[in-house]
């Protein structure tokens, strides 16, 4: 479980796809990977990897951590575009006493998003999105989302697409600042609305002509 507040930017050592699983290799300043233990959970890029491998000198400023991505992973985030010197958003997973200051994020990838636009002012960044249809009704003004892991507020909705607006902090955090029109974001919907939406159409399904005036 992660909290959608991104610590830092890792960038891919390598990236190399076999038999369907891409090895990907991460440099990250070596203070992120303080007490980290084989098998711990890292969203990447908003996704839930498993750590196979860590390197961290006693000296060493940067470290090295390693993961197996799997095929089905591959499918659905924007992993398998990866190459060597991209930067990739870092969190780390909660753990008892963690700060809650995003919202509450599985790491589990439902979608990509296309960027549409993306608008730089002084003091903040406009990005306009577009996702696939069946994953448009989760998409609430003012609602929660998960963008490349970044917990952020949904804008503005339009027939096409929805907005986001960031601030400098978090343009300077994690990788979205660095994106151009027509890449993809990773994209997680927020699971409460995702329930409450599945819910609510699962009882007026079952339910069906059993209303009247």
């Amino acid at each position: 479980m992660f909290t959608g507040i991104v610590q830092t930017q890792a960038t891919v050592v390598s990236a190399v796809l076999r038999e369907g699983i891409m090895k990907l290799v991460l440099s990250v300043d070596s203070h992120y990977l303080e007490k980290l233990t084989h098998g711990a959970s890292i969203a990447i890029n908003g996704c839930c990897l498993t750590v196979t491998d860590f390197e961290v000198r006693g000296a060493d400023v940067v470290g090295q951590v390693s993961f197996d991505v799997i095929d089905e992973t591959l499918k659905l985030t924007n992993l398998s575009a990866l190459q060597q010197g991209d930067r990739v958003n870092f969190e780390r997973s909660v753990t008892f006493g963690t700060e809650l200051g995003g919202h509450i994020v599985s790491g589990h990838i439902h979608c990509q998003a296309t960027i549409l636009a993306f608008i730089r002012e002084a003091d903040n960044c406009r990005i306009k999105l577009a996702i696939p249809e069946q994953w448009k009704k989760y998409i609430l003004y003012k609602g929660f989302i998960s963008v490349n892991g970044a917990s952020l507020t949904v804008g503005k909705l339009e027939e096409d697409g929805f907005w986001l607006h960031l601030i400098p902090e978090t343009l300077a955090l994690t990788n979205i600042g660095l994106a151009h029109v027509g890449e993809v974001f990773n994209i997680e919907v927020d699971q409460q609305t995702y329930t409450t939406v599945n819910t609510v159409e699962h009882y007026l399904r079952k339910n069906r002509g059993n209303f009247s005036l």
